[in-house]
């Protein structure tokens, strides 16, 4: 029985006569409650779509003007000024060799109310004469010219900086006689091998240490690895140099593949190419969203760098990934001046060495990064469905690891790569984001990645 007292609330005082029990009561108070806290996060969303709506509309008119501002400083540092992709794409036929297709949409396609205004000067067009030539060594103005970051340039063949871990002699007693087993990793964007040889490489069991050998790559533009002016770092640029650089450097007649983020996108391709001599391909936070071919490009880009404020991660990425002279204005800043940043970084922490991620973070140019989130990540996403295709009919192992609290790649992404192989092993991690689903679980993701390969190496002998 409801027992009612001089201070229960008004409205249980005018229950029709057949009133509830305190159960049913106690089930309206949530209800009742519910609609101040919807009508709140209604209001907050919209404040915040206005709010974004006003920041990036700033952003447009300040990247038109910087659209000016770098074509007066490459006219003046380098004697000519290199065209942007400020206006729409012209019919200029394939430049340096490359593929109109190769080329992202996103590149021309970004949205941006100025450019839609035709605003004087905010386009540059090249001059044929102004065209870079090929295998164009020379740094841009804005980059950096230390040493670790032109190394590159003084060897005339040109090929991906590789860390390789043989297998231990001291632990060849576990490998029973078998072949030596070859994995490639390819990491994602904005960092480099580091990110396997500080984590994958220091974990490793004693039979896979003394059975297998780890190749770990600097992709194109990132790392140690060469950055060249004249790349624009498409899918096939990245998948060429690996095979030069490592499938047939080692003359590899089997390999399994791992890949994070942008690095799934290239394993992928590679495991689509090489399927008769892939053993397993593992994906780590894969970006896979299922669009049509023609706006796969566009679905992405809107997808993994939509314009909001919230959460800062998002606005980060929408920031690079949207405004090409702002973003070369945060690597002038930054990746210019990286040893500097790296000196103030040991005295903040007092630490002897800076942290591989944030080192990372400054090993590449503008023009390498920008290329590359825009022909590699976005512009790969056309080819997803063929090179998924491919794997399922060959039945290439595929495993997929993932945070569930992943802000950079939707979780849903791991699902959509489910459904299109359905013999795909998926794993959600509790409690991990994007990095973090390797960084402090080492042990336990190279335990992992173990599993996967020895009981891929398993079902071929069987």
């Amino acid at each position: 029985m409801c027992r009612l007292t001089k201070s229960s609330p008004f409205w249980l005082f005018v229950i029709p006569q057949r009133s509830p029990s305190c159960h049913s009561l106690r089930s309206m108070l949530p209800a009742a409650s519910s609609f101040p806290r919807k009508w709140a996060r209604t209001c907050a969303e919209y404040f915040h779509n206005a709010l974004s709506f006003v920041v990036f509309l700033f952003l447009d008119l300040l990247e038109t003007v910087l659209c000016v501002v770098y074509r007066y400083l490459d006219e003046f540092f380098e004697g000519k000024s290199p065209r942007c992709y400020c206006e729409h794409r012209e019919q200029e036929g394939n430049e340096g060799g490359v593929e109109e297709n190769e080329v992202s949409e996103t590149l021309y396609g970004r949205k941006n109310l100025f450019r839609q205004m035709k605003f004087p000067g905010f386009a540059r067009k090249r001059k044929e004469s102004e065209k870079i030539g090929s295998h164009e060594r020379v740094n841009r103005w804005s980059d950096c010219g230390c040493e670790s970051c032109i190394s590159w340039m003084k060897t005339d063949e040109q090929k991906l900086h590789v860390v390789v871990k043989e297998p231990s002699q001291g632990f060849i007693k576990f490998s029973s006689g078998n072949p030596i087993e070859n994995v490639i990793f390819l990491h994602g964007f904005l960092c480099s091998s580091s990110i396997w040889t500080e984590t994958v490489f220091q974990n490793l069991s004693e039979p896979v240490e003394g059975n297998y050998r780890l190749i770990a790559v600097d992709l194109l533009g990132f790392g140690k690895s060469p950055k060249p002016r004249d790349s624009l770092y498409t899918l096939k640029e990245h998948l060429d140099m690996i095979e030069k650089s490592v499938i047939c450097q080692f003359d590899l007649k089997s390999f399994h593949l791992v890949g994070h983020s942008m690095g799934c996108i290239i394993a992928l391709a590679a495991a689509a190419k090489y399927s008769k001599f892939v053993k397993s391909v593992t994906l780590v936070a894969s970006p896979y969203l299922p669009s049509s071919k023609d706006k796969a490009s566009l679905t992405v880009l809107n997808r993994l760098a939509e314009r909001k404020l919230w959460p800062p991660l998002l606005f980060g990425t929408a920031f690079m990934s949207w405004y090409e002279h702002l973003g070369r204005c945060v690597c002038f800043f930054f990746c210019r001046n990286h040893r500097t940043w790296e000196r103030i970084m040991k005295l903040l922490t007092r630490r002897r060495d800076v942290h591989f991620m944030i080192m990372d973070l400054a090993r590449h140019t503008h023009h390498s990064a920008w290329h590359s989130m825009h022909n590699a990540i976005c512009g790969g996403a056309k080819y997803m469905d063929d090179y998924l295709k491919t794997l399922n009919e060959d039945r290439v192992k595929l495993s997929v690891i993932q945070g569930n609290k992943d802000q950079v790649v939707p979780v849903e992404c791991s699902i959509n790569i489910k459904m299109k192989v359905p013999n795909a092993k998926v794993n959600i991690i509790p409690n991990a984001n994007h990095n973090t689903v390797i960084l402090g679980r080492e042990k336990e993701f190279t335990q992992t990645l173990e599993h996967i390969w020895t009981s891929s190496s398993a079902n071929d002998i069987l």
